[in-house]
């Protein structure tokens, strides 16, 4: 396995709750009050829709996408979800700092430091919005792909903390196997003093709708006995995610990258576009500067 180098589950499309647009020239996100599904090709209008976003948008009221039926990958809540304070290059989308709330891994110019993390608020390095916590949720769709997953990306607080919650209760109630639920992700709206009164949406997660919590733990019990019987080695695939996470110090690779910058830092890509050419080839000059430092 090559070190300094994140496995991560392979990824056939993404999941978002906005889209990017062009104005003037100049793309920008723009949030939305429905998923949408996206395959991982880009084109001058925006991202080519996957096929699955047709299929489960047929049967949405008002052709508005705001349920998926999803499984996890893992039964360990913490593989189908990972999410840490993270502070980004705002040019490149490369992590400087991750955190958890209590230490940190911070690229500098003598290397990578573990520091005491105080989080966003309190954090000297981060301040003035340059932190941010970063959720990255895979999620199975369809029967297609045992293996593949989509992609659920955000920095939302509402977002990160109501989906740990749930992938927790989830993999406690149904006695380790989280990841035979039979679970969907749904969207949500509230409405706050900082949003001055106007929706936001935010990702829920809850059992398919029509079961039970009970049925539902019961259908996974007995998926779990079915997936064992046919020689399927659960507690093997997440202790290889584990090793795989664990290889590198930052979970990123270059496409990431870019879409970070796109997504949540619009005016950074804005700053720094003098030509897709002279970016991707800082990204990359990004990339394996930081792959030396952790090997």
């Amino acid at each position: 396995m090559i070190k300094g180098l994140a496995i991560t589950p392979p990824v056939l499309g993404r999941i978002s709750i906005g889209r990017v647009v062009e104005k003037n020239g100049i793309r920008l996100p723009k949030k939305d009050d429905q998923f949408t599904i996206t395959s991982q090709i880009q084109e001058k209008d925006g991202w080519v829709l996957h096929p699955m976003d047709e299929e489960l948008r047929k049967d949405a009221p008002n052709g508005k996408l705001r349920t998926i039926p999803v499984r996890m990958l893992f039964n360990d809540a913490d593989l189908n979800l990972r999410a840490e304070y993270t502070m980004f290059d705002r040019k490149s989308g490369r992590p400087m700092c991750v955190g958890n709330g209590d230490t940190c891994k911070r690229l500098t110019q003598s290397g990578v430091q573990s520091l005491p993390c105080p989080g966003p608020t309190l954090c000297e390095f981060g301040k003035g919005g340059l932190c941010k916590p970063y959720g990255r949720l895979n999620v199975k769709i369809g029967e297609d792909d045992d293996l593949g997953t989509f992609i659920f990306r955000t920095t939302g607080y509402n977002s990160i903390r109501t989906l740990a919650a749930r992938l927790s209760y989830y993999q406690a109630v149904s006695g380790g196997l989280l990841a035979y639920m039979p679970l969907e992700l749904k969207l949500r709206g509230k409405s706050t003093t900082q949003s001055h009164r106007t929706p936001i949406y935010y990702v829920d997660l809850v059992v398919k709708e029509g079961l039970l919590l009970q049925e539902a733990v019961a259908e996974a019990r007995e998926k779990s006995k079915e997936m064992k019987e046919e020689g399927i080695d659960q507690a093997a695939l997440d202790a290889a995610a584990a090793r795989g996470f664990g290889n590198a110090l930052f979970e990123y690779d270059e496409d990431e990258m870019s879409q970070v910058v796109e997504e949540f830092y619009p005016s950074a890509a804005v700053e720094g576009s003098t030509g897709n050419a002279v970016i991707v080839s800082k990204l990359r000059e990004d990339l394996d500067s930081a792959r030396s430092v952790s090997g």
